[in-house]
C-alpha cells in the first residue's frame, strides 16, 4: 500500500466516523401548549405600598443611579421598622 492510499482510507474512515456522530444528535424538544404560556407570560411583580411610597419621594428628589438605589434602601429599613419615612426635603 503506497502513502496516498493509506491517508486516503484514513480520510475515508474518518468522514464515516464523524457522519455517524452527527447522525446521532437528537432534535430539540418540542416546548408544550402550558410550558410556554406560563414562562412567556410572568405576573408581574407585586410591589408594597412602602416600596412604592419611597419610589414616589426619590422621583420627587429627582434621584438616579446610585444615589437613588441608596435613598430607597433606606427609606425601605425606615418603613419596615415602623418609622417614618423620610420627608421630601
Amino acid at each position: 500500500m503506497t502513502l496516498a492510499s493509506r491517508i486516503a482510507v484514513v480520510a475515508l474512515a474518518s468522514l464515516f466516523a464523524t457522519g455517524t456522530a452527527f447522525a446521532q444528535t437528537t432534535a430539540p424538544a418540542a416546548k408544550s401548549d402550558t410550558a410556554a404560556t406560563t414562562t412567556d407570560k410572568k405576573a408581574p411583580k407585586q410591589h408594597s405600598a412602602e416600596s412604592l411610597e419611597c419610589s414616589k419621594q426619590a422621583d420627587a428628589k429627582g434621584l438616579h443611579g446610585k444615589e437613588r438605589k441608596k435613598f430607597r434602601s433606606e427609606c425601605m429599613k425606615e418603613a419596615k421598622a415602623g418609622t417614618a419615612a423620610p420627608a421630601a426635603k
